[in-house]
């Protein structure tokens, strides 16, 4: 019904910078919530950012002032910008969208990426 996909994940060095991408796809009528979220091994899932219909964003306390999250609604998509990438942001990065559609009928449904690994070598 609804398709997110991630990428630009891969292996950076401490301090580097990378940017992952999330584009959703099918029956969208909007998309309201964006989030990116992260799982470590042995780890809980943890949100890191999001961003509202309305760019408004929140960021978890230990990515603030290094990480900015986007989106671009006509692409419907979002963008993850990581910068200063420490060895503890190793992880599987998921994106996850609350996303209106209208078949079968008019719902509000919230959709999961496969996941991008980030590993930060230190």
């Amino acid at each position: 019904q609804v398709q997110l996909v991630e990428s630009g994940g891969g292996l950076v060095q401490v301090g580097g910078s990378l940017r992952l991408s999330c584009a959703a796809s099918g029956r969208i009528f909007n998309i309201n919530t964006m989030d990116w979220y992260r799982q470590a091994p042995g780890n809980r899932r943890e949100l890191v950012a999001a961003i509202t219909g309305s760019n408004v964003t929140y960021y978890a306390n230990s990515v603030k002032g290094r990480f900015s999250v986007s989106r671009d609604n006509a692409k419907n998509t979002t963008y993850l910008q990581m910068n200063s990438l420490k060895p503890e942001d190793t992880a599987t990065y998921f994106c996850h969208a609350v996303v209106a559609v209208t078949s079968p009928s008019f719902s509000l449904l919230a959709f999961w990426g496969q996941g991008t690994q980030v590993t930060v070598s230190s």
